[in-house]
């Protein structure tokens, strides 16, 4: 009989040692991972986006920030909850004083915001000259990327519309030898549909009707490089005056009335994806 008792007690010992090894693990058969030790999504893991048949989809751009302009643009979209890609320049980031910080602004602000390439010098106004020398021009614009962290590798061209993606080349003679450089270095280039114009001054030269109309004429009559996708090219510094930051809360407000149109980041543009 003792030594009946005495098995028992052994039993009984031996079930609360292996208790307390799976309580130790977290349960039974698990990895022993608490809830601060399950791994964090980077924001900047890229996600596809699955395309509403019924939708057209409007990619608004602003180019050479940071700049007089960019955090007033910036404001805008995010006071209109509009999804917006800034395409800047590395040498505007480190002559401005507060250049960095709207840079990473930016950058932290996806996926509501796209911060994207737009070269390191913008060719220093001799457009002709750094396309004809492609390898330079390569070089330009791994400096921007690096210099401001640009997270995917998406670029536009400084003073030329050009569009590069896996092997697909529509540039003029002029820029092919930068985009196919580009292109092999697993960039997308990036060009534009509609543009809105500025003066001298830097004031939009259409007005917000009138931009809206060529966006809806685009659509219309498939003048997209994509059909059913709009690329809007604008710039920074045409909005620094609180007019015309009005005229860009129009134009805006004039596309959300169309129930079909929808705002996206160009990380999502068909074809392109986030290439880091």
């Amino acid at each position: 009989m003792k030594r009946v008792f005495l098995a028992i007690a052994l039993l009984a010992m031996g079930c609360v040692v292996w208790q307390g090894c799976v309580n130790a693990r977290g349960d039974e058969g698990g990895t022993g991972e608490t809830e601060g030790d399950k791994p964090v999504r980077n924001k900047f893991d890229w996600q596809p986006l699955a395309y509403d048949s019924t939708k057209q989809y409007i990619y608004l751009s602003f180019d050479d920030g940071p700049q007089h302009g960019t955090l007033a643009c910036y404001e805008l979209c995010r006071r209109e909850r509009i999804k917006a890609s800034f395409f800047m320049v590395g040498l505007h980031s480190a002559m401005k004083s507060d250049g960095p910080k709207i840079v990473t602004t930016v950058r932290e602000s996806y996926p509501d915001f796209l911060l994207a390439n737009h070269s390191y010098s913008h060719a220093r106004g001799r457009y002709r000259d750094f396309y004809l020398h492609p390898g330079s021009a390569e070089l330009d614009f791994l400096k921007a990327q690096d210099s401001m962290h640009v997270p995917y590798r998406i670029a536009r061209l400084p003073g030329n519309n050009a569009w590069a993606e896996t092997g697909a080349i529509k540039a003029s003679w002029l820029t092919r030898p930068i985009a196919r450089l580009l292109d092999s270095a697993g960039y997308y280039v990036i060009g534009w549909d509609v543009e809105w114009h500025f003066n001298k001054r830097a004031r939009p030269v259409q007005t917000p009707g009138q931009l809206a109309a060529e966006v809806d004429s685009a659509f219309a009559n498939n003048r997209t490089h994509t059909p059913r996708h709009l690329v809007i090219l604008t710039h920074d510094r045409m909005f620094q005056h609180p007019s015309d930051a009005d005229s860009l809360a129009k134009f805006i407000g004039i596309l959300k009335q169309n129930p079909r149109y929808v705002f996206e980041t160009l990380d999502h543009y068909p074809g392109v994806r986030g290439r880091k």
